[in-house]
């Protein structure tokens, strides 16, 4: 079975949740090989093996974290020459598409990005793809070289499949542009102790609805009974009622989680270009007219004031 090689998300060695999506689609198209960057390989590796990772090529370097994305795609270009995969997986996240663009110019190939599900076609793998503000899904294959695919955070549950996930040393070399631009500080990014919004399987957003800053501990404390993420429509954010890390929408971030519930959002389409593809939908508005309604799967007519309160209570009170 022909390999395919999966880039290694991580923090530090441990492995972030998009990867194990990576490795399980993976897994339909061929072996997964991943490719770790950095340190702690030996670490990630049992957890990449857990999850079908037959091999893990392995490379740490001071260039990863010293300058920008070049050092990594030269890494992965190296992964690419030793194995000649059938195709290389890479998170949908905005570093991994920047890698992914950068490695399908050098090998000459086709790129897709953010895929939501993947399959084996009788000529190379097929990706869906959510377009058009979500309102069409195509599935669409590399016509050109080897495949490079992003995927998006939430396409995929998990799925463990134990292999050897024995770790080899990858040799690479970088080039002389790849450390043309340097990584001078970094701030770290306080933590609000909430899954990151992307990755997320919950999401709770809110909206023009809300009224003001004031009244977004409403959606947080929803947000917190259920062990989710939270989100704001862009009105929310360039009102600044919420940090615009947190927007979801066509100018903002896209969500993909298990359950999305959107209280006081009208339901514009740049927001629906950012969680339709949401597996379970929930409004909540008063106005029985919004456009939100039109494609939730659940939805409630009432005072976000009222119905919120009332919804993260009956969470707490069952939780407990």
């Amino acid at each position: 079975m022909a390999e395919v090689l999966v880039y290694v998300d991580h923090v530090d060695g441990a492995v972030r949740k998009p990867t194990l999506e990576l490795l399980t689609l993976a897994r339909r198209i061929g072996e997964p090989v991943a490719v770790h960057l950095g340190a702690n390989a030996e670490e990630a590796a049992k957890v990449l093996g857990e999850y079908g990772a037959v091999k893990v090529l392995a490379a740490d370097a001071a260039e990863f974290a010293d300058y920008l994305v070049a050092p990594k795609v030269d890494a992965l270009q190296a992964a690419f020459e030793a194995v000649s995969p059938a195709a290389v997986l890479v998170p949908s996240s905005a570093e991994g598409k920047e890698i992914a663009a950068r490695l399908a110019v050098r090998i000459g190939s086709g790129i897709i990005t953010d895929a939501v599900d993947l399959e084996a076609g009788d000529e190379g793998p097929v990706a869906s793809q959510s377009v058009f503000a979500a309102s069409y899904t195509t599935k669409s294959r590399v016509t050109k070289g080897t495949p490079v695919i992003t995927v998006k955070p939430n396409s995929a549950a998990p799925e463990a499949a134990p292999a050897a996930g024995t770790v080899e040393q990858l040799a690479v070399t970088f080039g002389e542009k790849s450390t043309g631009t340097k990584v001078v500080s970094r701030t770290p990014r306080e933590s609000t102790g909430r899954p990151e919004l992307t990755e997320a399987a919950i999401v709770v957003s809110g909206g023009r609805g809300v009224g003001g800053a004031e009244n977004f501990p409403l959606i947080e404390s929803l947000a917190d009974s259920l062990g989710a993420a939270v989100g704001a429509s862009r009105a929310a954010v360039d009102a600044g009622w919420y940090p615009h890390t947190n927007q979801v929408g066509q100018t903002g971030k896209s969500v993909s989680p298990q359950l999305y519930i959107a209280a006081g959002i009208s339901g514009a389409i740049q927001h629906r270009a950012g969680m339709q593809t949401s597996k379970t939908i929930v409004a909540i508005n008063k106005d029985a007219e919004a456009p939100i309604f039109e494609l939730v799967d659940y939805g409630v007519v009432g005072d976000l004031f009222t119905v919120v309160p009332q919804l993260t209570e009956e969470i707490k009170s069952r939780k407990g």
